[in-house]
């Protein structure tokens, strides 16, 4: 059996999501924990978080994942969205700890022409400030693959294995990855070969044991194509074979999986998940 699951949303209240999570036939989901297109979040109050912690708690879901909003940018070479951005992690990583959520997925960021290797020091930087600001939280934070847009941080294994090495603690920190992007940065998905070569690799350069999430998306962009555009499961580039084949993967097998898919007249989440199970023989 697979554990799949969704992106879910937080509008009402936070505490909501878990009941729309069961609804989607989730076994496992993941919420913005706060507006993702803002840099303000409003303060969780007492009675919000126990309501979440106590509605987890009766669903028998989880893992639950926060994901960080989309506007900070860790590798952002402009110091006042840099430390707009360092603050944001920290800040996130305290609402996890409140929220009773174990794994935040951060986005690495664009370094917006100052180059990679001065991109991989700003983030390295600014995780190991936001830990040392937080101390030990509980959460671990994981990092996702990038799909190689212009100026990304993270995109190729290698560079998500130089940042990892990077951080002061190991033990806190993980890897999430990616299909779509990992489609659009060049990694061929499509075949039982292509997928333990990826596998393989993260193995040698970080550890197997570094992966706790598999965000399964398709892809509406070709093979190496740098585009971050995600597509329902089968109906992209990575197509249903090759999301078999995923999920014929052990190493990806055991993981939560969590969907980042459209929501439109096409398919829904619950859609989703249930081509997901049925690709996965389950």
């Amino acid at each position: 059996m697979v554990r799949v699951g969704c992106h879910i949303s937080i509008a009402g209240s936070i505490d909501r999501a878990v009941d729309r999570a069961r609804d989607a036939g989730c076994d496992t989901f993941q919420i913005f924990s706060r507006n993702p297109r803002g840099w303000r979040a409003r303060d969780l109050d007492a009675e919000v978080i126990e309501a979440f912690r106590a509605a987890v708690r009766s669903s028998g879901l989880g893992p639950v994942f926060d994901h960080m909003p989309y506007l900070p940018n860790l590798a952002s070479p402009d110091d006042a969205i840099y430390e707009r951005s360092a603050a944001a992690l920290a800040e996130e990583l305290r609402r996890c700890a409140l929220l009773g959520i174990p794994y935040l997925v951060t986005h690495l960021g664009h370094h917006r022409g100052a180059g990679i290797e001065e991109g991989r020091k700003r983030v390295i930087a600014a995780i190991n400030r936001a830990f040392d600001e937080t101390g030990d939280t509980g959460v671990m934070l994981l990092l996702e693959n990038s799909a190689g847009e212009k100026n990304s941080v993270g995109t190729r294994i290698e560079d998500l294995a130089l940042i990892y090495d990077g951080l002061d603690d190991r033990g806190e920190f993980g890897i999430c990855f990616d299909t779509c992007h990992a489609f659009g940065a060049g990694y061929d998905l499509r075949t039982a070969e292509g997928i333990d070569a990826v596998v393989a690799e993260i193995d040698e350069l970080i550890g197997a044991d570094s992966l706790h999430l598999i965000h399964l998306n398709d892809s509406k962009g070709d093979l190496g194509s740098g585009l971050d555009r995600h597509e329902h499961i089968g109906l992209g580039s990575i197509g249903e074979e090759g999301f078999r084949e995923i999920l014929r993967n052990p190493q990806i097998r055991r993981l939560p999986l969590i969907c980042e898919t459209p929501v439109d007249a096409r398919r829904d989440d619950a859609g989703n998940i249930a081509k997901i199970r049925e690709l996965a023989g389950n």
